[in-house]
């Protein structure tokens, strides 16, 4: 398994906004192979801003590459340039090789 995460440091006022945009917007990512789950987590407040991040769970490394080259990755972040007044900076990209997973469901 590969988790891609992005971390967003989004200024005060604007969460409401931010989370709106994620929940409108045409994700593309139910047909793509290899996607196991997506998450938008809200973490931290701080001072100036809010902490979130996006986290997507992919069977395998590259099956994630492979979507960052497609046409639903280009489609899916087309307008994603247009909202960059809501954010301090970033988002930060890290992804993580999965070395151990457990279930407990």
């Amino acid at each position: 398994m590969f988790i891609a995460m992005n971390r967003f440091k989004v200024k005060k006022g604007m969460e409401d906004e931010f989370e709106g945009v994620w929940r409108g917007r045409e994700t593309r990512l139910s047909d793509v192979p290899g996607v196991v789950a997506f998450h938008l987590l809200r973490g931290a407040e701080c001072d100036d801003h809010r902490l979130f991040a996006s986290h997507t769970v992919w069977e395998t490394r590259q099956a994630f590459v492979d979507w960052t080259r497609s046409e639903a990755f280009r489609a899916a972040h087309r307008d994603a340039g247009g909202r960059r007044n809501m954010y301090l900076d970033g988002p930060h990209f890290e992804g993580f090789d999965v070395v151990q997973h457990l279930e407990f469901a």
